[in-house]
C-alpha cells in the first residue's frame, strides 16, 4: 500500500528532455511510460498532482531563434506547442494506466485541451483527476519553470517539486568538480547569490516572495516521486531557511 501523502497538493515540473532518451528529441515510449507510472503510484497516496511539462525535447524558443533567425516571440510559441504534445501523450499514458488525467492549456487549442481555468482546475482535483498543464504560461519570453512557480502559487501548492535529472543542487557542476557537494537544503537568497541555477530568476524570485517550498530531485528511481511526496528526505530542500550543504 502506498505510504500516506505528506502534501495535500503538488505542482510537479517535468522537464521535456525527460521524454526523450540522452542527447535525442521527441518521445521514447519506455521514458513516457516511465513517467507516467511514477506519477500514477504517486497519486495513489491521495495527494492532489499537477503537472508542469516541458517542451525541449521537441523545440527550445531560444536555440531556434538564434539559428534561424526568426523572432524570439514566434519560436517561444512553437516551443509551447512542444509542450502541448508532451502533454497528450502523458494523459494518454497516464490513463492507460487506469488513472484519470485532463490536459489544462495556457494557449486556446479547444479540439485536445482544455484552457486553464483556476476553479476548473480545482474542481479536476475535487474529481481525482491529475492535471497536465501545458503550453508555460501562454507568453512568449517566460519559462516552463516560471509556469511551474506561477501555477503552483494560483493553485495554492503546498510545494513545488522539480524533477531533474541530478540528485539536487550542487556547489558546482559534479560533472566537472570532483568536490562539488551537494545541498540538502538552501534559502532562496543563497540559491540567487550563488547562481546555481535551480531555476529561472523569475520563477525563483516568484518562490521566494510566497514563501513556496522547492524540492529539486532525481526522478529517476523508482518510487522516487511517491516518496518525495511521502516526505521522505530526497534531493534538496530550498526555503527560506539556509542551511550547510552536505556530501551527497
Amino acid at each position: 500500500m502506498p505510504s500516506a501523502p505528506h502534501y495535500r497538493r503538488v505542482l510537479l515540473k517535468i522537464s521535456g528532455e525527460s521524454f526523450a532518451q540522452q542527447g535525442d528529441f521527441g518521445i521514447n515510449a519506455d521514458e513516457l511510460k516511465a513517467i507516467a507510472s511514477a506519477i500514477v503510484e504517486a497519486s495513489k497516496t491521495g495527494t492532489e498532482i499537477a503537472v508542469v511539462v516541458g517542451g525541449g525535447n521537441m523545440i527550445r524558443g531560444a536555440n531556434l531563434s538564434a539559428q534561424l533567425g526568426i523572432d524570439q516571440s514566434t519560436a517561444d510559441y512553437m516551443g509551447m506547442l512542444g509542450t502541448v504534445m508532451n502533454g497528450m501523450a502523458l494523459k494518454e499514458a497516464i490513463e492507460g494506466l487506469g488513472t484519470p488525467a485532463r490536459v489544462m492549456s495556457a494557449i486556446d487549442v479547444p479540439a485536445i485541451a482544455e484552457p486553464f481555468i483556476r476553479k476548473r482546475a480545482i474542481r479536476h482535483f475535487e474529481k481525482g483527476r491529475v492535471l497536465i498543464l501545458v503550453a508555460g504560461t501562454g507568453n512568449p519570453f517566460f519559462t516552463t519553470d516560471t509556469c511551474a512557480a506561477l501555477r503552483a502559487t494560483e493553485l495554492n501548492a503546498d510545494v513545488l517539486l522539480k524533477a531533474t535529472k541530478v540528485d539536487g543542487v550542487y556547489t558546482a557542476d559534479p560533472v566537472k568538480d570532483p568536490t562539488a557537494t551537494r545541498y540538502d537544503a538552501l534559502s532562496y537568497q543563497e540559491a540567487i547569490d550563488r547562481q546555481l541555477a535551480i531555476m529561472d530568476l523569475t520563477a525563483l524570485s516568484m518562490c521566494m516572495e510566497r514563501d513556496l517550498p522547492i524540492i529539486v530531485f532525481d526522478f529517476r528511481p523508482e518510487h522516487n516521486i511517491r516518496r518525495v511526496i511521502t516526505g521522505e528526505t530526497i534531493g534538496t530542500l530550498v526555503t527560506s531557511r539556509e542551511r550547510i550543504p552536505v556530501q551527497s
